[in-house]
């Protein structure tokens, strides 16, 4: 008889069972301990401190950008948001009286300060998911702060530029994956550089970052057919206020992410790339 193509037809039959009693018990290992982990992390508690965070750090920001750089990035930032009509109109009639002097040099401070308690939620679950006993303090750990959220904006504003770009490249899908992949790596890699610093584990710092590019894949497929719908339909049903509802659990599911690709990115590291030291005679 003859045996089935692929690698167990060049195990010897002996070693077989065995070999599939390793896998499965590896296997079952990594799962029963990512599942520790997850319980351990708190993921699900830490993920909507993460939102909520996220909500009321970079919105504020935006805002406050919108309001200092004028009408033509008022209309880049409803875009952006993939605000329905309704809600688009109450946006520009909101900020069509806004300038520059509606938040001063004292407000925009007040805006960006505030917006660091994002920061410092991030700091808390990076230091619980790998284990870093140090908390950074001082003053280059309020900038690095200040940094990260700065970062985040950016990143928000330059997605579309990113999109344009991969579209002028030769087969603009697999093109524009293969740039939001990069660009998302990018991001789960200098956010917990950023704040940690040297801090920060490297190996667990570049699988975890991988990691959530691969998830983002998935979940980018399904931005775009979920949160214009469910915007919609948020402000058919709750008025403007429903908007709230539908980002905090869409920036719900960006934060699990974020955790789970590095509570992965921690074992991955641990389970295959640490070196283990031989035994001394």
């Amino acid at each position: 008889m003859l045996e089935p193509p692929g690698w167990e037809s060049r195990i010897p039959r002996w070693l077989r069972p065995r070999a599939a009693l390793w896998l499965g018990g590896r296997v079952g290992r990594l799962v029963l301990h990512g599942a520790g982990e997850l319980v351990r992390v708190q993921i699900f508690d830490r993920s909507m401190t993460l939102a909520a965070q996220s909500f009321t750090s970079i919105f504020p920001l935006l805002i406050m950008l919108a309001a200092v750089l004028g009408p033509h990035y008022r209309s880049r930032l409803t875009g952006l948001l993939h605000l329905p009509a309704d809600s688009e109109r109450l946006l520009q009639e909101a900020l069509s009286g806004s300038h520059s002097n509606a938040f001063g040099l004292a407000g925009s401070v007040i805006v960006i300060l505030s917006a660091t308690g994002l920061s410092r939620a991030l700091v808390r679950s990076y230091l619980v998911v790998w284990t870093v006993e140090q908390k950074p303090a001082g003053a280059a750990a309020t900038g690095r702060q200040i940094g990260t959220v700065l970062v985040l904006v950016v990143f928000l504003l330059f997605a579309r530029v990113l999109g344009w770009l991969a579209s002028l490249l030769p087969a603009p899908h697999v093109s524009g994956l293969l740039v939001s992949f990069v660009a998302d790596c990018s991001l789960a890699i200098l956010l917990p550089w950023l704040l940690l610093g040297g801090r920060a584990p490297r190996g667990p710092l570049l699988a975890g970052g991988v990691v959530f590019g691969l998830l983002m894949i998935a979940v980018r497929g399904g931005e775009a057919i979920y949160l214009p719908r469910a915007l919609k339909s948020s402000t058919d049903k709750y008025g403007t206020i429903g908007l709230t509802f539908t980002y905090i659990g869409w920036l719900y599911v960006l934060s699990f992410c974020l955790l789970l690709a590095a509570i992965i990115g921690g074992i991955v590291s641990r389970e295959f790339f640490t070196r283990v030291p031989a035994d001394e005679p």
